[in-house]
């Protein structure tokens, strides 16, 4: 499974949609991770091997099933900038509600993953995406100081930001 690549700069035509995302990541799973869950099938399947034919290939489906559910849910995390927000996960922040835009490189983003973290801050953080952005959150009546988000192309997340809150 390939990981998915950051949405193309917009064209003018999808510029003029208020609803055409500026920026969609999804933050897949490395592809040695699919590896790991063939192996959890497997030892589902040596498990129940002394129980019979008919339990080892239950034990090899549910525990590939399982795997796979847990893999492909927590890769299934988004970030986009559209209609004048940014959504990342569960959260949706009006870019006006935002301040500065940092891009991290790799040793920042581990810096503001441990000593330099906030407890408060808002983190959509994926050990195998290893740069981030950190975003303020200027809303006064927000208590989370910043987003901090792993992404695989910090730049564009960046740049799609400023551009909307540019338009605005």
């Amino acid at each position: 499974m390939q990981p998915s690549a950051p949405s193309p700069a917009p064209s003018p035509e999808s510029s003029a949609s208020p609803a055409a995302p500026r920026f969609d990541e999804r933050l897949t799973v490395p592809g040695s991770w699919w590896a790991i869950v063939v192996l959890l099938a497997l030892s589902g399947g040596l498990v129940t091997f002394p129980l019979g034919t008919v339990a080892t290939l239950g034990g090899l489906i549910v525990a590939g099933v399982a795997a796979g559910v847990a893999v492909s849910s927590y890769g299934s995390a988004r970030i986009r900038v559209v209609a004048g927000s940014l959504v990342a996960g569960e959260a949706r922040v009006p870019v006006s509600a935002l301040g500065a835009v940092e891009v991290l490189d790799e040793e920042e983003a581990r810096a503001w993953r441990s000593h330099k973290a906030d407890p408060r801050a808002f983190m959509l953080m994926r050990s195998y995406v290893p740069r981030a952005v950190r975003i303020e959150v200027t809303d006064p009546a927000d208590p989370t100081p910043y987003l901090y988000l792993s992404s695989r192309d910090p730049e564009g997340l960046a740049a799609a930001v400023e551009a909307v809150r540019g338009e605005a």
